[in-house]
């Protein structure tokens, strides 16, 4: 069953997020269970108006979501309320010090979130620029900040556009990075530890399975 949605406008995606707490922006394997699938022309790609591409940040703002690649590494958004069961059952109770310890990180994550926790929020630039990442530095940067998403250590708090000398905003939006326990503060580090990781795991298969009418296998594949 495909959501019944349409995104023409910035209040649409917004709605959207508040509604279903899960929304990937991407199509992926859950035919129509994304933006990409039910946005207006107009508010895509080259349409010479803002549109989806520009939407992010102030939608992630608006909502207090968390956003970022979560699943099947593609990006979505997640409300506060369901990304505190997902990061539960990704961290499967451990928060990053202790996964650190148990020896269940790699060094270049580990290396990579304390700079993140240390700086935040700091966009991509200046985070691969404090942790001398680039073509003759360290290299590791791209897969290091997709685990630490994927593992619910670490988030897309907004998109941030450089401006030029005149202060005119110029290029793409560049990704500002955040722990959740930053960005969502209090209300996520108080809850996101309550309950078993497997508990976690089937609420969200549940709310997606009453969401979208699909198979658990579907939403296994989802998830996983």
């Amino acid at each position: 069953m495909k959501l019944d949605f349409t995104v023409r406008t910035q209040a649409d995606m917004e709605e959207a997020v508040a509604r279903f707490g899960i929304v990937p922006l991407f199509q992926n394997s859950i035919e129509g269970f994304s933006i990409e699938e039910h946005v207006a022309k107009e508010a895509w790609f080259d349409s010479g108006q803002d549109g989806v591409w520009e939407w992010k940040g102030p939608v992630i703002r608006a909502t207090g979501c968390a956003y970022g690649k979560l699943f099947e590494k593609k990006a979505a958004f997640v409300s506060p309320r369901w990304y505190a069961e997902l990061a539960n059952w990704r961290r499967d109770g451990y928060d990053l010090d202790a996964r650190w310890d148990e020896g269940l990180l790699p060094r270049e994550d580990h290396y990579l979130y304390t700079l993140i926790e240390q700086n935040q929020p700091v966009i991509s630039k200046g985070l691969k620029r404090l942790g001398g990442y680039g073509k003759e530095g360290r290299k590791g940067f791209d897969g290091a900040i997709l685990r630490l998403q994927y593992m619910g250590y670490v988030v897309i708090s907004d998109f941030v556009y450089l401006t030029d000398r005149q202060g005119r905003r110029y290029g793409w939006g560049v990704a500002e990075y955040s722990t959740p326990e930053h960005w969502l503060g209090e209300d996520f580090s108080r809850t996101v530890y309550r309950r078993e990781p497997r508990e976690s795991y089937q609420m969200l298969c549940d709310h997606l399975r009453g969401l979208l009418d699909v198979s658990e296998e579907q939403v296994r594949r989802f998830l996983k």
